[in-house]
């Protein structure tokens, strides 16, 4: 494009392999007749749901947390300063920094249906989402702070302590902080995509194109890794089979979610693909040992910019 080893097999590289080797058409196909809406449930890719029945004073009190610039050690910067909900959910950067101004190691990924993948992170590393934002709280690049060091801030806040007691019905303390931050980030699931639309049988929601780039991604492979609800975030698949696709450690990443990816440049856990063409051409190369031609790398961004959903009723975009 966040044990790895176990899921390796379950990548799905074998039928990636065996299409090439078959040397499938490098030609796109001429439009074919519209998707019958009654087999969508034969499809590798389901539909993103509505978000989960949440009480809602937990998510506005999220919501708030996700903002407060208070819960950094210097207070200069919140969640949503990388994560922006109010456009991609992450932010334009190649990389983000760190408190100190250096480099992070990895490109800043959307919180933007973040609960429906599997893991956390580009490697992984979190299997919920109040561990992966208590470890953001704790890192001294990212937050720079301790959960105790934000509690106190909070707790000298008239106004906060009112909410996370009409809320929890007590103060702010570790446990009721990590839930409403993660409450907040269940809620941030962004349906109706037009292709979502499109399995839902409207036949009108997908462009010619971007079903023939449909039909190409499921034929060359790419399905075999990016597929389910979030579209990838579940298995683990190691990079730069044929090629070398970006930096080359860690080997093994968690496959990214597609959702969104237009809106979600610069591309890879890297950012070294600055647009949505390259990154389809060099994934193509790197993982399948396939050159596009033009029209394919066409039809497959038609069809990426298909999965952009939409965010209290309004379309995800780029920063």
């Amino acid at each position: 494009m966040t044990g790895p080893l176990r899921r390796l097999a379950a990548g799905g590289l074998l039928p990636a392999l065996l299409l090439a080797a078959a040397g499938i058409s490098a030609q796109v196909l001429e439009p074919a007749a519209p998707f019958p809406p009654q087999a969508a449930e034969q499809e590798p890719i389901t539909p993103i749901p509505p978000p989960p029945p949440a009480d809602p004073l937990k998510v506005a009190l999220g919501e708030r947390l996700f903002d407060d610039p208070r819960l950094s050690r210097d207070g200069q910067r919140a969640c949503s300063s990388c994560h922006d909900p109010h456009t991609n959910g992450a932010d334009g950067n190649r990389l983000d920094t760190t408190l100190e101004g250096a480099p992070l190691r990895f490109n800043t990924s959307t919180v933007f249906n973040a609960a429906l993948s599997f893991r956390l992170d580009w490697a992984g590393g979190f299997r919920t989402l109040e561990a992966q934002a208590a470890s953001s709280l704790e890192s001294p690049d990212i937050m720079g702070t301790s959960i105790d060091a934000v509690l106190d801030k909070l707790r000298n806040d008239p106004d906060m302590v009112a909410r996370f007691r009409e809320t929890y019905g007590a103060g702010p303390d570790r446990a009721s902080l990590l839930d409403a931050i993660a409450t907040f980030e269940r809620s941030l699931l962004t349906p109706g995509s037009p292709f979502d639309r499109w399995l839902q049988g409207d036949p009108g929601a997908l462009t010619a194109e971007a079903q023939d780039g449909y039909r190409l991604f499921k034929s060359l492979g790419c399905v075999s890794c990016h597929q389910g609800v979030n579209i990838g975030g579940n298995l683990f698949q190691r990079h730069g089979i044929f090629h070398p696709l970006a930096s080359p450690d860690p080997a093994i990443l968690r496959v990214p979610s597609l959702r969104n990816i237009a809106t979600t440049a610069p591309y890879f856990h890297d950012g070294s693909a600055a647009t949505l063409d390259e990154a389809v051409r060099n994934m193509a190369l790197a993982q399948l040992d396939r050159t596009l031609s033009d029209p394919q790398v066409a039809a497959i961004t038609a069809f990426l910019r298909s999965l952009t959903g939409t965010y209290k009723g309004h379309p995800v975009t780029a920063p």
